[in-house]
């Protein structure tokens, strides 16, 4: 068992000593949302379609940074291109609206909290200096459209429920 402290030590030490915790929370987001949001869906019984609403969002936001590189929208802050939309904002928020909306419907402060670590995940992408505003809004708006949805593929039928019922 002495391994896994001198483990975590050695993982600790090989961080960059300039990693930035809210650049470095966003990119959690990105990967721990979608990643919670399946396990909820494998548990319901839905997997098809989350993984086929992922996919999709995938597809659009990577499409999207393809087909617009070279024009102004798509031009990070830091000069470079494919900024248009933020695929980190997207997927925090494919992630959060699937978990609010499908397996917390009636839980407020889970919404709360789901929405604001999506809504953090975007601020991040943007104090990091990697996109505009309106690069992560855009992101976090196609990932919340494809989240919140539900294709029927496997249930019941098709819906939109985004949670934090009022």
């Amino acid at each position: 068992m002495k391994i896994l402290p001198a483990a975590a030590l050695a993982a600790m030490l090989a961080q960059p000593a300039t990693a930035d915790p809210f650049e470095d929370f966003g990119t959690a987001m990105k990967y721990g949302l979608p990643l919670a949001a399946a396990v909820c869906a494998a548990r319901d019984d839905r997997l098809e379609d989350f993984a086929i609403r992922g996919a999709l969002q995938a597809v659009v936001v990577l499409g999207l940074k393809t087909w617009l590189d070279g024009t102004p929208i798509s031009v990070r802050p830091n000069g470079e291109g494919r900024g248009f939309p933020s695929g980190h904002s997207a997927s925090a928020a494919f992630g959060a609206a699937d978990l609010a909306g499908k397996c917390f419907p009636d839980d407020r402060a889970a919404g709360i909290g789901l929405y604001g670590a999506a809504g953090l995940t975007a601020a991040s992408r943007v104090h990091a200096g990697e996109h505009t505003m309106q690069q992560a809004l855009t992101g976090a708006l196609i990932g919340f459209g494809f989240g919140a949805a539900d294709f029927g593929i496997g249930t019941e039928g098709a819906s939109f429920s985004v949670g934090m019922r009022f």
